[in-house]
């Protein structure tokens, strides 16, 4: 009988720890990048060449044969609509991925005006080398976010498609988050059977994320 799955969080810069710690076969990546405001040192400008170059990071370090879903939800600046979707898309690219599918996700319900962000959240998967088979792909619309472990994290409904699909379809036996926060996805690679790597700058979430059970 094989032991429950294990969590393992490192305290330090996401980016240097994914160029230093290769990822293997069975990894795959699960995570969120740091909204601006979570980067109060960088001009917003500097933030979103910062957040594209992230991107390009995180899909550079994906092993052979997996994938990388990021959740992400946009953000009003100055009278100006960020579209962390395309930000995102512009590094995976410069990684050499394609995008694999692109889910929106309602944080609130059709038709419901919200103000400084938007009522929806994405969810947008890429590789460099698998393919999505069109008669399997699901929803294009995932009509609830769910519950939030924070005021800032993915939902669960959202993290828990998104794991389900990384272990079906590119077989992952282990879910890598280096934004991970207090652990949100960590939690839920977990409760589904799957070891998890989370990576957090921040010393309290990080010890958070290893504490988070759902």
């Amino acid at each position: 009988m094989s032991g429950a799955p294990s969590r393992v969080v490192h305290c330090q810069d996401a980016i240097a720890w994914l160029a230093h710690n290769p990822l293997t076969e069975g990894d795959a990546i699960f995570t969120s990048l740091p909204d601006a405001s979570e980067q109060k040192r960088l001009a917003f400008d500097a933030w979103q060449a910062w957040f594209g170059a992230a991107a390009e990071s995180v899909v550079r370090a994906l092993p052979a044969r997996s994938a990388a879903i990021f959740y992400q939800t946009d953000v009003k600046q100055d009278g100006a609509w960020v579209d962390k979707s395309f930000l995102v898309q512009r590094g995976a690219y410069a990684a050499g991925a394609r995008l694999l599918w692109h889910k929106i996700v309602c944080r609130a319900p059709a038709g419901v005006a919200t103000r400084m962000r938007p009522s929806y959240a994405h969810l947008l998967c890429f590789s460099r080398d698998l393919a999505e088979d069109p008669m399997q792909s699901g929803p294009d619309v995932l009509p609830e976010l769910g519950a939030m472990t924070w005021a800032r994290a993915m939902g669960l409904a959202a993290a828990d498609f998104a794991v389900q699909w990384l272990k079906d379809r590119a077989n992952a036996r282990c879910i890598v988050d280096p934004f991970c926060g207090i652990g949100t996805a960590l939690a839920v690679a977990n409760r589904m059977g799957l070891d998890a790597v989370g990576v957090e700058l921040a010393q309290g979430r990080a010890q958070k994320a290893r504490d988070l059970v759902l």
